[in-house]
């Protein structure tokens, strides 16, 4: 099976449809599937659900495909660096579902192990809560949170095998690993693919029964924030 694809362009070829839902891996801009983002902003596809931990920046991540209107809903953590999706939640043209972190995390590796749903203490009393089933357990409450589901996955990993086993860098690790487990199709963007036996298995983050598609690709690495000291 063919899993190594020339260009971003060419690895999303006939995944794309509007309306979409796509999970998304990074944590602010670190590991974020920018050269896939960009693909898909060029694909000009519309209508489209992220689950993402965060929406980028003003420009890029998936702030470029806020920029063109191609994003309806956003399942996020966390927004704050993005102010035009302030801007469009704040005048009603784009909807959002609040998720604590962790939270988001356990629905894309839940949904990634056939799991449909599981309870958390996390929300209880809050509006995260509401509308949810509520149990107990051992005398305490919990809400049933559902697995994420996605139609795609796109993420960004630091090295790939010909077969598609995965090595993430650092914090590229945390939501890579889940949004790669939770989509039909996995679509992978990496800096270096290596000669599959390359690998220490002991090494390897997410096997690549997960992975279907693979481009290598020079890769930006902006930084969010950047703060220095005086000289």
């Amino acid at each position: 099976m063919k899993k190594i694809y020339g260009s971003a362009a060419e690895a999303l070829d006939g995944l794309l449809t509007d309306g979409m839902l796509i999970a998304a891996g990074g944590f602010g801009l670190c590991g974020i599937p920018e050269l896939l983002l960009a693909a898909i902003r060029d694909a000009g596809t519309k209508d489209l659900t992220f689950a993402s931990n965060n929406a980028g920046v003003d420009g890029f991540g998936i702030g470029m495909l806020l920029d063109t209107k191609q994003v309806k809903k956003m399942i996020s953590s966390y927004v704050g660096e993005n102010a035009e999706f302030m801007r469009q939640y704040l005048s009603g043209e784009l909807e959002l579902e609040f998720n604590p972190q962790g939270t988001l995390a356990e629905r894309m590796r839940a949904a990634g192990c056939g799991i449909p749903g599981f309870y958390t203490k996390t929300g209880v009393g809050t509006v995260i809560a509401e509308g949810k089933d509520h149990r107990e357990f051992n005398g305490e409450t919990y809400i049933m949170e559902e697995g994420i589901f996605a139609d795609l996955s796109i993420v960004k990993a630091w090295k790939a095998d010909e077969t598609g086993n995965l090595v993430f860098r650092k914090t590229a690790r945390n939501f890579n690993p889940p949004a790669a487990m939770c989509g039909k199709v996995c679509v992978v963007e990496v800096e270096e693919i290596v000669p599959t036996g390359s690998l220490d298995p002991d090494t390897i983050h997410l096997p690549g029964i997960y992975v279907h598609r693979i481009i290598q690709g020079d890769h930006e690495k902006r930084i969010e924030q950047r703060t220095v000291r005086e000289a």
